[in-house]
């Protein structure tokens, strides 16, 4: 274990307005400090929330900025107190970075529900210095932080399960939706839905996919496992459909109606909302009331959950459907991504690319 005080520079690919173009981008890395762990980045996942970030969607977003929070590298050095990891050690970074470590969300294991939560990228580190993305060579991070990669496990497919895999087992693992024999819907084949088909499958589920279309139809029964697929524009199989359903995931990360989809749920179903949208969404009450329904939320999930997830991925060898891309193709993937045209996420190969152009 060697100390880490020196500072070091790392080149990513930022987007320096709300245009969300990413070009190259030298920057200093934060102090590392004695529980933190130095990663060279292998790979990540390009999520449609990065979109969102770059674009400034949701009004929130500082730059430059460097995306990308589905992250996974080799461990190079770790500090003094890192007790989890060793160098060689291929390890993954989500969403989250840092907490406050005192509240209620990070005494449960919720770190990801806690109201000081310190985003990947998009966010300012306890020292004062702006956090960035995997789109880059090397990221530092906090031991906490920080989950070791199943042995034998590709990083490219486990990319993408470090945001999309457990945004799909979380809810599924919180709201008690894990026993075999449930029905239950996944509203939108991406990134996260085409997960989402998988995990349920593998804890025993009977699969629906709801889509607007039939162009996935093909792929979700036939390469994904689903049971069946509903077009939510036909009006006579939503019907034949109507509170047949324990649950959905709603993975759409665009403004949708909510009542077609709160009619499939049978009493005490759940419509758990997983996609960013930033307009608001509606429904009558009584969709609610007359079936005790609820329409609830879940946000990707802990670091117990992304490990549970992991493990729970390999034991059923379950693997994310990507499509690998260099860096200088990542501009023409994020446009790709906004109009839906990918199968299902894409993986940036940082090591094997060319950063500072």
């Amino acid at each position: 274990m060697g100390s880490l005080e020196t500072e070091r520079t790392t080149t990513g690919w930022a987007a320096r307005d709300p245009s969300g173009f990413l070009s190259p981008y030298t920057y200093a890395l934060r102090n590392t400090g004695p529980e933190d762990v130095f990663i060279k980045v292998t790979c990540c996942g390009i999520c449609h929330t990065d979109i969102h970030q770059t674009k400034n969607d949701l009004g929130m977003s500082n730059y430059p900025m460097v995306p990308g929070h589905e992250v996974v590298g080799e461990v190079v050095e770790v500090g003094s107190d890192v007790t989890k990891f060793r160098v060689g050690e291929v390890v993954g970074v989500g969403c989250v970075v840092g907490c406050c470590r005192g509240c209620r969300p990070c005494h449960t294991d919720n770190e990801q529900y806690c109201l000081k939560k310190i985003w990947s990228y998009n966010d300012v580190y306890t020292d004062g210095k702006p956090t960035q993305g995997g789109f880059a060579g090397s990221m530092v991070v906090d031991q906490k932080f920080v989950v070791k990669i199943p042995d034998g496990m590709n990083p490219e497919q486990a990319a993408p399960l470090l945001c999309a895999g457990v945004t799909v087992y979380s809810p599924l693992r919180h709201f008690g939706l894990m026993g075999s024999g449930l029905r239950g819907g996944v509203l939108g084949l991406g990134g996260v839905g085409h997960m989402g088909v998988q995990i349920a499958k593998a804890m025993g589920h009977h699969v629906t996919v709801i889509s607007s279309s039939d162009k996935k139809k093909v792929e979700a029964l036939e390469h994904l496992g689903a049971d069946e697929y509903l077009v939510s524009s036909d009006t006579e199989g939503m019907q034949k459909a109507a509170e047949s359903l324990d649950y959905i995931i709603d993975t759409v990360p665009v403004f949708h109606p909510l009542e077609p989809y709160i009619a499939l749920l049978k009493l005490d179903g759940k419509l758990i909302l997983t996609g960013v949208i930033n307009t608001p969404l509606q429904f009558v009450s009584p969709m609610i009331m007359l079936g005790r329904k609820s329409i609830t939320g879940s946000f990707i999930g802990s670091m117990k959950e992304t490990e549970e997830m992991l493990n729970f991925c390999k034991e059923k060898n379950l693997s994310s459907m990507i499509e690998v891309v260099k860096m200088d193709y990542i501009n023409t993937a994020m446009e790709r991504l906004e109009k839906n045209d990918v199968r299902y996420r894409f993986v940036v190969d940082v090591a094997g690319s060319k950063l500072d152009l």
